[in-house]
C-alpha cells in the first residue's frame, strides 16, 4: 500500500514541477489535448496504460 502513495505522491510531484517550470508551455499543450479527437486521446492514454504496466511488471520482476 506504501507504494502505491509513493507512486501517486511522485506523479504529484512532476506534474507539479512540469507546471511551476513551464506554465505557458503547460498551458500551450493544454489547448492542443482540447482540440484533438478523442478517439485519438484514448488510444495515447492505452499506449501510455501499456507502456506504465510493462514498465512496472519489469521492474517487479
Amino acid at each position: 500500500m506504501s507504494e502505491i502513495i509513493t507512486a501517486i505522491g511522485l506523479i504529484f510531484f512532476i506534474e507539479g514541477l512540469l507546471i511551476a517550470i513551464f506554465p505557458s508551455r503547460i498551458k500551450s499543450m493544454l489547448e492542443l489535448i482540447k482540440n484533438t479527437p478523442e478517439n485519438k486521446l484514448r488510444s495515447f492514454g492505452l499506449i501510455f496504460l501499456i507502456l506504465g504496466f510493462l514498465i512496472i511488471w519489469y521492474i517487479k520482476s
